[in-house]
């Protein structure tokens, strides 16, 4: 494999000619046909590498395993290194034909995992006819000149994310370098190894190897999936993100609720009184201020919304829900909103556990999610000057006897700064070869969404880069991203390849 992976490139370097994103991707297609087995083995060999925080050995061996992939695919590839960080993955590839140098990013760490809530282990690939969900059954991996079905799902984590792109990626090389293809972008490599923890290194590495990217005309961002209506989508901006958490208290020791109910008040009742505080019946966030600093939504954004293929009735169905937040309004055009989701409740022990007791205290955990234009430290202090009209004294610390003594509410927040959202204009003309080129993947069903409902640290990069940004997700949207049972349908994986071809030829 490596001996064969190594002479194509020195092979087709010479000969390399420029053609079309549809020529490119008929190549893909035709590479894909008599080598799905070998994509499918590959992508099966790094999935296997474990790749979450908690193990650094992990995620240093995927880091060396990718630089391994992409440099029998003709990169010059880098791992650099911080202290107490994982690596980062750099690379390049030059083009005799390149009219441009795009810079393409992925990740390759991935969300713990709690292996006892797996079908089937998250770090031993397995390959199943359908969705499980859709009754899906084993089968073996696909040998040699075997047909693939597109609708067979492999399932592990991060086959969904994010490790599906490089795959996809290297897989696009060996077809332009196949077929004599060259590529019309000088290509740059970053792949992140701690984007599920919020790149809190990342900054510091994109200064260290600033001058490596200054020259970029496209930030390309895999990541994330296809549109819910199962199309191709090209995304142009994504939401920030924060979080908080809220601990109320009761009585300094849990206490007999026999004895002392209806006399000593429970944290539970006060923490439910002060989040219905936050949010009415509908969905609309009741914190003053908290959609004023939102970019409002303009005329492309609306018309991209319209163009889009209706699918929220058909989500409301699939996720068992008679009615979603003001009045059934569009998924599409909530995303451009800043939200504030309540993510967890904790308070003493329900069922089974649970005891005639008034517990000491009660927390909830709370994700907000931002527009184009928030700001994530003042969107908090909103949240928190709420909860201080609410009559609640603000602490970072838990309340000592003198505290408790002096405010007959207390309410602890930790706060997680997060970071702000990143947008790109839909018009912006330096995005038209992309479109173009993914549409000859993708056929006349591409989607352009204005925003993607996750989060990504695009505004690292816009910190440092004029570069324009933009998302080219290739995942099925049910991936179970960041759940157990994380899958790629396989049909997302070829799909990736040849626009992932497309994009390296676009005009």
């Amino acid at each position: 494999m490596r001996i064969f992976l190594a002479a194509l490139v020195f092979f087709s370097g010479a000969a390399a000619a420029q053609s079309s994103p549809a020529d490119a991707v008929a190549a893909a297609k035709v590479w894909r046909a008599g080598h799905a087995h070998q994509i499918v083995a590959e992508f099966a060999d790094l999935l296997r590498v474990p790749n979450v925080a908690a193990d650094p050995a992990g995620l240093r061996a995927n880091a060396e395993r990718i630089a391994s992939l992409m440099d029998l695919r003709g990169f010059d590839m880098r791992i650099v290194e911080i202290d107490g960080a994982p690596p980062l993955v750099i690379g390049e590839r030059k083009s005799d034909k390149a009219t441009r140098t795009i810079a393409i990013y992925a990740h390759y760490d991935g969300q713990p995992v709690t292996a006892a809530d797996w079908t089937s282990p998250p770090f031993e690939p397995a390959l199943y006819s359908r969705a499980k969900t859709d009754g899906g059954k084993p089968i073996p991996f696909p040998r040699a000149g075997e047909p693939v079905d597109g609708e067979a799902r492999l399932y592990a984590r991060s086959a969904g994310d994010d490790k599906a792109p490089i795959i996809a990626l290297a897989a696009a090389i060996d077809a332009l370098d196949v077929a004599g293809i060259a590529p019309t972008s000088n290509i740059r490599l970053i792949f992140d190894g701690e984007e599920e923890a919020g790149s809190p290194h990342l900054p510091a590495y994109l200064k260290k190897t600033g001058a490596f990217f200054s020259d970029v005309d496209l930030w390309l961002f895999s990541d994330g999936p296809t549109h819910q209506s199962g199309a191709a989508q090209i995304v142009f901006g994504v939401r920030g993100v924060a979080g908080m958490d809220i601990t109320v208290y009761g009585p300094n020791r849990g206490l007999h609720s026999g004895h002392y109910g209806n006399w000593a008040p429970g944290p539970g009742w006060r923490l439910a009184r002060l989040l219905a505080t936050m949010k009415d019946d509908d969905g609309r966030v009741l914190v003053k201020d908290f959609y004023k600093s939102a970019a409002p939504i303009t005329k492309a954004d609306r018309a991209a919304i319209a163009a889009m293929p209706p699918i929220d009735a058909q989500l409301r169905e699939t996720f068992g829900l008679a009615h979603t937040e003001m009045n059934n309004a569009p998924l599409a055009e909530r995303l451009l909103l800043p939200a504030l989701n309540l993510q967890g409740l904790e308070s003493a022990e329900v069922g089974p556990g649970a005891a005639n007791v008034i517990p000491t205290s009660a927390t909830a955990s709370l994700g907000l999610r931002f527009a184009l234009g928030d700001d994530p430290k003042n969107m908090l202090d909103l949240v928190e000057a709420h909860i201080a009209r609410q009559g609640y004294f603000i602490t970072r610390e838990e309340p000592d006897a003198a505290t408790r003594a002096a405010h007959a509410l207390i309410a602890k927040v930790t706060r997680d700064e997060g970071y702000p959202a990143v947008r790109s204009r839909l018009d912006d003309p330096a995005f038209t070869p992309l479109i173009e080129a993914a549409r000859a993947a993708a056929g006349e069903t591409l989607v352009l969404t204005p925003t993607l409902g996750g989060s990504l640290p695009l505004y690292m990069f816009r910190e440092t880069s004029a570069a324009p940004i933009v998302i080219l997700p290739i995942a099925n949207y049910d991936n179970n991203q960041h759940a157990a049972d994380e899958n790629i349908r396989l049909g997302n994986l070829f799909y990736g390849v040849d626009v992932m071809a497309a994009a390296l030829t676009m005009k």
